[in-house]
């Protein structure tokens, strides 16, 4: 295949000689005179001319994937020429006339330019074809990239202003080597005051008003980058916390806030930083390049061939460091999740002596996250070290023939060293630019994760708009049969059909894994059942509006999460303007104002994070009354006095009785809790086997009553012993 290229570039450098030897032997026949320029317009005329041969000849001697390439290289080829003269013309003012045919020095530098040129670009661009695993990810790639400009889209002045300051701060920068060339040629040369003076002095302005330009262009892009961050977390945060609970079953918690930490900050700097260095380094760039062509265009084209190498090393680290960067993210990610597993369980961790375990498991975490940095590091090592001998290599190369410009009188000494100072700032900004083409590659991979999880829509039906002002909280479950997400061939329930009824109180009991927590997470409608229906007053649960849903429906779990704050945050927490008055009230209907009031700030007090500074009774009755104050139509107690006092079970018999025609719903392992329940299900395997009131239950002498008398006799033993 290389041959096969070679070939291909060989004739299409043989019909370019060819070409320029048609267009010499017809100027002779023609008697034009040696050395006369001819007008831009002709020169364009011949570009096109020898385009068009050459083009003729790349179709038909290539096809397939380099065909593109090819073409880009000889559309540079024929035409760079008339575009340099052109260029001469505009910004030096010189005669519109070009020569025709270029000596072979000039001709050889025109093919090394344009190679350059071109092998820049497809290193630094690399453009695969359409349906091709490569061009799919770049322009994967790209569409990311160019979402996440869209949502800079509020930002457009601040991003507009950056740029402005961006150019003044270029505009500043490159004239002080001009300038500083000046000064040695007029120190070299016969001194004048005026003259030094003026150059010095031009030199203080231009650096002055670049640094502030520069600060004012860093300040604009950082401050747009912190909104930009601020926008997706909030966006991320509400995409995260709308979707099913199943989802969070199969996604740890560690990875969502990575992607909402350390992702979206790579995501931001994709916009902030890197357009920052691209636009600075393109624009100084193009400022370089004129500059430099007006100094000398052959050390230009020498200096221009440091590129194209420069290039080809970052595309190879580029290819290479994606996939370590992959890796070392996944690390991070995997790392954070142990250490917050760890330090949120820190009291489990520590009564089952499992310190060492732990301090181990991180370990070996960040061993292999080490190890992936040290190998990142390693290949930037190699890549600085390479790009340093190509560097000091061109410029070798650049002085020395600089040197014999000096002695033909084509250049200065102070003309030397401003191009000397030029070409370090082109290589520096051709690295920048390079560099940041890859960073975009990684930066949009991040962005990828955060847009995955950002367009994820919940598995479960959306909410509808149901608010009837007046609920009856009659709730249905019939023939429902359900699998959790992260276990779908292992059905929970299977074919249960139960009612609860206003006013009155239901039980749940069973063993342990018989369905008694999946029947509560549908009435909940954490889950979607795989069939059957589940009805509030006769209406599908999933007709509800969401926030009035979960008003008419409360919840209280064996293990009640209180979140950090006060005691009156965590009692109205969800409500809006909920009065002290609802608050109290609610507290003395769960047996807690008492010991509220005896809390060293009352109900200002800061309950600890995850409550850790109420007993876990206390932390219960905090968590009725954040369900009695929205006065639910629905009460849903999953063994809520597991851990209470006697006098608090007392207290609470008119809540669980369902008073104010509440609809209640007991799941309860202690069988004593449920004696007075209006209707009790005794549910085993996903299935309700047995049904009825305690005395009922008790009569048959089924699977409650032996669940009963087995529990009565173990803790009859249990109190003999």
């Amino acid at each position: 295949m290389a041959s096969s290229g070679m070939r291909v570039y060989g004739t299409v450098l043989s019909c370019d000689l060819a070409f320029w030897g048609v267009v010499w032997g017809g100027l002779v026949l023609l008697g034009w005179p040696s050395g006369e320029g001819v007008a831009l317009g002709s020169l364009w005329a011949m570009g096109a001319g020898r385009w068009l041969l050459l083009h003729a000849v790349s179709v038909a001697t290539q096809s397939g994937r380099g065909r593109p390439v090819l073409r880009r290289w000889v559309a540079t080829l024929c035409l760079l020429g008339p575009a340099f003269e052109s260029g001469k013309a505009l910004q030096w003012g010189s005669s519109s006339r070009g020569t025709p045919i270029p000596d072979p020095g000039a001709a050889a530098l025109g093919v090394v330019a344009a190679t350059s040129a071109c092998l820049f670009w497809e290193l630094t661009f690399p453009e695969a074809e359409r349906g091709k695993g490569g061009g799919e990810k770049q322009q994967k790639a790209w569409d990311l990239f160019m979402r996440v400009i869209r949502y800079s889209r509020p930002d457009a002045l601040h991003l507009g202003a950056a740029f402005l300051f961006l150019s003044l701060a270029v505009l500043g920068e490159t004239c002080i080597p001009y300038y500083t060339g000046r000064v040695v040629d007029l120190l070299g040369s016969r001194y004048q005051p005026s003259s030094f003076l003026s150059a010095i002095g031009f030199m203080a302005l231009f650096s002055f008003s670049s640094s502030l330009c520069v600060g004012l262009r860093g300040g604009m892009f950082m401050w747009s980058l912190s909104r930009l961050n601020k926008r997706m977390r909030h966006m991320l945060f509400r995409s995260l916390v709308q979707q099913e609970i199943g989802f969070f079953e199969e996604t740890k918690p560690g990875g969502l806030t990575s992607r909402l930490i350390s992702d979206i900050d790579k995501m931001g700097r994709s916009v902030a930083m890197n357009i920052n260095v691209l636009l600075r380094s393109t624009v100084k760039l193009l400022c370089l390049l004129g500059l430099m062509l007006g100094l000398s265009w052959h050390l230009t084209v020498l200096a221009c061939v440091e590129m194209p190498l420069l290039a080809l090393l970052q595309n190879f680290y580029n290819t290479h460091c994606q996939a370590l960067m992959q890796q070392l993210q996944d690390c991070k990610a995997e790392a954070q999740e142990v250490a917050s597993s760890a330090l949120g369980a820190v009291r489990t961790v520590r009564s089952f002596g499992a310190e060492r375990a732990e301090a181990r498991r991180y370990q070996e975490v960040i061993a292999k996250m080490q190890a992936a940095q040290w190998r990142k590091d390693t290949l930037k090592a190699v890549l600085l070290l390479l790009r340093r001998l190509v560097t000091v290599g061109v410029k070798v190369m650049m002085l020395f023939y600089g040197r014999r410009l000096i002695a033909s009188g084509q250049l200065t000494s102070g003309g030397l060293l401003a191009f000397v100072l030029y070409q370090k700032d082109m290589a520096t900004n051709t690295r920048h630019l390079v560099y940041i083409c890859g960073d975009m590659l990684n930066c949009t991979s991040a962005a990828s994760k955060v847009f995955l999880y950002l367009d994820r829509k919940p598995r479960e039906e959306g909410a509808g708009t149901l608010e009837p002002p007046n609920l009856e909280g009659r709730l249905t479950l019939r023939d429902v049969t359900f699998s959790y997400p992260t276990k779908p061939d292992a059905p929970a329930l299977n074919g249960v059909s139960l009612e609860l009824c206003p006013g009155k109180m239901t039980a749940l009991v069973g063993p342990s894994g018989g369905g008694k927590s999946s029947c509560v997470s549908l009435l909940e409608r954490f889950y979607e059942p795989q069939e059957g229906q589940v009805l509030l007053d006769g209406r599908p649960l999933h007709s509800y509006q969401h926030r009035y849903l979960h008003r008419k429906i409360a919840m209280v779990s064996q293990d009640p999460v209180l979140f950090s704050g006060s005691v009156r945050d965590n009692i109205a927490y969800g409500l809006e303007d909920c009065s002290m008055e609802r608050i109290e009230s609610a507290a003395r209907k769960a047996n807690a104002h008492n010991f509220i009031c005896e809390l060293e700030q009352g109900y200002d007090t800061d309950v600890g994070e995850s409550g850790g500074q109420l007993s876990a009774g206390q932390k219960q009755c905090i968590a009725i009354a954040r369900a009695l104050v929205r006065e639910p139509q629905v009460l849903i107690l999953d063994e809520v006095t597991s851990c209470m006092d006697v006098d608090t079970q007392l207290a609470m018999q008119e809540v669980l009785t369902g008073s104010r025609g509440q609809t209640v719903l007991v799941v309860a392992h202690r069988l004593k809790t449920v004696e007075q329940a209006d209707s009790i299900l005794f549910l085993e395997d996903g299935v309700v086997v047995e049904q009825g009131t305690h005395r009922q239950l008790m009569a048959r002498r089924g699977r409650y009553h032996r669940l009963r008398e087995k529990l009565f006799s173990d803790l009859d033993s249990t109190g003999t012993h």
